[in-house]
């Protein structure tokens, strides 16, 4: 369901019938291909894919492969980059760059919410732990950007059991480990807790109000929304055909 409701939703931005809108969801565990992925970094087998539950799928994000899977929260910015100026003020579309520099922000700030001090590294996308001596990534990133309009976008490891990563390489990166929020604090999350933040920081950093709507009635009659169901309920409703990532 998570990836059908993304393209209407993107149909409809590009359309000019919604606002801008930010999915967050759950998904049942898969390996996915960006457009620059090598299937060479799935390092496990079909067999022990099979064994362990998961998926595969190519997809049109950006980025190499990634997980994702229960306790991880992943978030759709279905957003019209022509609505948001560059910081100079010169051009009226953010660019990608910007655009992804912004969803980093994002995350560091609600890592921050939780007293986890996270960091960019220069050449590389994503979210960092601030550990001079062993930086981890909490959050990767992946976005498709048509007519302006964007899809697919963040995961953030809140509880995620991170031996799933152990079946490929992580964006392509061997020498950067991967962690979550729970192994930084040594305790689970409220996934609420934590997708609350996101909204709120998402707010703060792209300057729009966040107004939460749960089903796409409500949503065509607002100007900017989160429709959103709390993450352990979104878990039950995602389909087989939801699992390209992004």
């Amino acid at each position: 369901m998570g990836l059908r409701l993304q393209r209407q939703l993107v149909a409809l931005r590009k359309e000019d019938k919604i606002g801008d809108v930010l999915l967050l969801l759950e998904h049942s565990p898969v390996i996915t291909l960006g457009r620059n992925g090598k299937a060479a970094n799935v390092t496990a087998s079909p067999e022990m894919l099979k064994q362990r539950g998961v998926e595969l799928f190519e997809c049109d994000r950006g980025g190499d492969v990634t997980f994702h899977g229960p306790g991880q929260i992943v978030g759709y910015p279905i957003f019209d980059l022509r609505g948001f100026s560059s910081p100079d003020g010169k051009r009226k579309t953010l660019g990608v760059v910007e655009f992804v520099r912004r969803l980093e922000e994002v995350m560091i700030r609600t890592c921050a919410d939780f007293t986890i001090p996270t960091k960019r590294i220069a050449g590389l996308t994503g979210v960092w732990t601030d550990h001079a001596e062993a930086e981890a990534k909490v959050a990767s990133l992946g976005v498709h950007i048509s007519r302006s309009v964007t899809s697919h976008g963040f995961a953030l490891n809140v509880n995620t059991d991170l031996s799933f990563f152990r079946l490929i390489i992580p964006c392509g990166i061997t020498s950067k480990a991967v962690t979550s929020m729970e192994q930084e604090l040594g305790h689970a999350l409220d996934l609420d807790a934590v997708a609350e933040s996101i909204s709120r920081n998402f707010g703060t950093v792209f300057q729009q109000q966040m107004l939460w709507v749960e089903t796409l009635d409500a949503l065509l009659g607002l100007s900017v929304g989160v429709p959103m169901r709390k993450p352990v309920e979104l878990r039950q409703m995602i389909e087989e055909d939801d699992s390209t990532w992004a």
